[in-house]
């Protein structure tokens, strides 16, 4: 008909109105399928060592028939290890962290892991995956540990281990290697330290508050890096993480020799600490003494919270070190560790 619309106008016009009326009623096709866990109110999930964790997993609504899979993801390694798998009526644990972790079941809809016994490697971030064969799911939560970041090297001196070396190193310490968060945590609470050391992810960094020349130049304070490196190959100090502790440390003063440390520690229903825990007795329990004390690894050091005059000679609270004297040298105190 003259004067009336074109075909090509009225399509375009009838597709408008679609759209419209769609956008209205809410097209179905625009939205996902359901959703059964619902988004966690909190992603990071704070702790210490010895608590009793609980990472939350609920379900909105359940499926038919389903399973739901808890499973760490491993800095670094690329891999996650299976925890806990279970149906909503049984659950069976998995590897090492399995015989400590259960359900907690607080209503039908709930899968939430809880974990007792927290330790130290069980920092990190988890999975809770919804497996129904048809919409798989999942919610991330990350594990956080309250704990302090030491550097450490061996008596023969910087720059002594490989990446795997490292790790042991600060296992045998009562740590573990820190994690590129936990070194950050440390540099914004006042860790500034100027050798390199390895990190848990695998790449060297350390940490500068006041920048100076020796300690990557005079630019800005910061988390200086040297990125990933061969863990095998390259040799670096390495930076450390525990936690709180079980027991206590307390300080035997004396003359002793390494050897006689460890006989007044025995002779008091203790063991020589290791560096971890000293560490962590002045980071959580207030460990004030100015007195060099023999250490697990043969080193010698002292923890300050209040820094005065003829008490190491820095302005920061810290754990001071005498480096590592002769075991035979009879001129320094202990610190002794004993469980509650």
């Amino acid at each position: 008909m003259p004067g009336g619309p074109t075909l090509p106008t009225l399509c375009c016009f009838l597709l408008w109105v679609f759209t419209i009326f769609h956008k209205g009623q809410g097209d179905p096709a625009s939205h996902p399928g359901p959703h059964y866990l619902l988004p966690p109110i909190h992603e990071v999930i704070h702790s210490h060592r010895g608590a009793t964790a609980t990472l939350p997993c609920v379900l909105g609504t359940t499926p038919p028939s389903y399973k739901v899979r808890w499973s760490k993801v491993e800095p670094g390694e690329l891999r996650e290890t299976l925890i806990l798998v279970t149906n909503g009526l049984h659950a069976r644990g998995y590897g090492p962290l399995g015989g400590r972790a259960r359900m907690r079941r607080g209503h039908r809809l709930d899968a939430s892991l809880v974990i007792a016994g927290v330790r130290l490697e069980d920092e990190g971030r988890y999975r809770c995956e919804l497996i129904n064969g048809i919409e798989d799911e999942s919610v991330a939560l990350t594990l956080s540990l309250e704990g302090v970041v030491f550097p450490y090297q061996p008596s023969r001196g910087r720059y002594q281990f490989n990446y795997y070396e490292a790790k042991q190193a600060c296992e045998e310490q009562d740590g573990r290697l820190a994690t590129y968060s936990q070194l950050y945590q440390a540099w914004t609470e006042g860790l500034d330290w100027c050798n390199a050391g390895w990190l848990l992810e695998g790449s060297v960094r350390y940490p500068v508050l006041t920048a100076r020349a020796p300690c990557g130049g005079r630019g800005r304070p910061g988390i200086r890096s040297y990125g990933p490196r061969d863990r095998m190959r390259d040799r670096y100090d390495a930076f450390c993480f525990t936690s709180a502790l079980a027991g206590q440390v307390f300080f035997v003063p004396g003359r002793l020799t390494l050897s006689e440390a460890h006989a007044a520690c025995r002779r008091r229903g203790a063991v020589v600490a290791k560096v971890g825990h000293l560490y962590a007795a002045w980071k959580f329990s207030g460990l004030d003494q100015c007195d060099g004390g023999w250490l697990a690894d043969g080193s010698v050091r002292f923890p300050i919270i209040t820094p005065r005059p003829r008490c190491g000679g820095l302005p920061d609270p810290g754990v001071r070190s005498f480096g590592f004297p002769r075991p035979q040298q009879a001129a320094y105190g202990t610190y002794c560790y004993a469980e509650n």
